[in-house]
């Protein structure tokens, strides 16, 4: 076994002192504005499509006054856990609020969305249960399955064939099975097959979560995602939602069941030992659900920014996969060629996000891009004509 230390020096570490000893290195920029349509980066004013801001909710001053509001009133912390001392009035409205809004008995809120899944699926699969989930679902879904006690397997992303094959050949004798997916998957912007996943997990009683990071916000009529974009929001038991996209600040939650819930909140310990949401995280959300609920027109120039990229990159040439959402990601192949698309986009003044293995499969290495509410045509129109004559220049298109 290589001692600690020497581990350091090498692998993926080693990796990133020689990009950033070659100039190519494209993690870890510091922004040094407000996350928006544009942003400053070493002085110079760039482009972002590589955000997860779909409504576009960060700056927008009624959001920014209700956050210095709760600091004036609650401080700039709570200093301890939900569990103990961390609780405030805030807190449990905002829990109120989502529930109602999300249509559950009841809704309970993370410091993170990260921890809220890896909180309450660890909590939820003993022993003798069984855990599957698409081999695409986001990390924080891998390592909630990783803590729990029980047996956790994958199907093939978004092959429904595959998940009843599974659910068929391994029903657990005496415990339950829980089926875990993303809503939105958030490398290749494609929507779970969900008709097609209640139905196999209905034959085989399994209990459903959908992970609805990408997709609260943009799918469904009213913005509750998955579950409501598809008329099925009956039959999904848990939906876990974050507040770092549509909702323009950090934590999570988990709706469902209030007896579910109940348990999930005396007994996660994500929750019980780890700090609350400080205040002004919780009203910036409450903030932001307030705009959401009553401005429906910022889904739909959403949905108009991001019916203009596809189309566009798309009659330009560029592979986007799978993409039905605001992600389109451009998918390259090479790790070698999507960095070096990166570094001239980035030197054009277009922010994105190169993504390689292993957040995306060996050779589908891509530059990840997402759309927002506030992009102007303006904007948009200029980050096409950048790719297309990178594209050209590269040999992608």
């Amino acid at each position: 076994m290589l001692d600690l230390f020497q581990k350091c020096s090498e692998g993926t570490s080693a990796r990133a002192k020689q990009a950033i000893e070659e100039g190519w290195y494209p993690y870890f920029n510091a922004i040094e504005s407000g996350a928006d349509t544009e942003v400053i980066i070493n002085g110079k004013k760039m482009i972002m499509i590589g955000s997860n801001n779909y409504l576009g909710l960060t700056q927008d001053e009624r959001v920014k006054k209700a956050a210095i509001k709760a600091i004036e009133k609650f401080g700039s912390g709570c200093t301890g856990s939900r569990f103990l001392n961390g609780t405030l009035s805030l807190h449990e409205e905002l829990e109120d609020r989502l529930a109602e809004f999300m249509q559950a008995e009841a809704a309970l809120v993370f410091s993170t969305g990260f921890q809220t899944n890896q909180g309450t699926i660890s909590t939820l699969v003993g022993r003798k249960d069984l855990v599957v989930g698409d081999s695409e679902n986001h990390a924080s879904i891998v390592d909630g399955t990783r803590l729990a006690f029980g047996k956790a397997l994958k199907y093939r992303h978004n092959d429904m064939n595959d998940l009843e094959k599974i659910l068929k050949l391994n029903q657990p004798k005496d415990g339950g099975i829980l089926v875990i997916s993303d809503g939105v998957f958030s490398m290749g912007g494609d929507i779970v097959k969900l008709p097609e996943l209640v139905k196999a997990s209905k034959k085989y009683n399994a209990r459903i979560m959908i992970d609805d990071a990408h997709s609260i916000g943009v799918l469904g009529k009213n913005g509750r995602g998955t579950a409501e974009h598809f008329d099925l929001e009956e039959e999904v038991d848990l939906t876990m939602g974050t507040f770092s996209k549509s909702f323009a600040s950090i934590g999570g939650f988990i709706s469902g069941k209030k007896d579910v819930i109940h348990h999930i909140k005396h007994t996660s310990r994500a929750l019980i030992f780890s700090a609350s949401p400080p205040p002004a995280a919780v009203a910036t959300v409450i903030a932001a659900l307030d705009i959401l609920q009553k401005e429906p027109e910022r889904r739909e120039k959403l949905w108009h920014n991001y019916q203009k990229m596809k189309t566009g990159f798309t009659q330009l040439g560029f592979n986007t996969g799978q993409s039905q959402t605001p992600i389109i990601p451009i998918i390259i192949g090479k790790d070698e060629t999507t960095f070096g698309f990166w570094k001239l986009l980035f030197e054009n003044g277009i922010f994105s996000n190169p993504v390689i293995s292993p957040a995306v499969p060996p050779g589908m290495s891509l530059l990840r891009t997402s759309y927002m509410a506030t992009h102007t045509d303006e904007e948009l129109d200029k980050v096409l004509n950048i790719f297309e004559k990178l594209g050209k220049k590269f040999g992608i298109i």
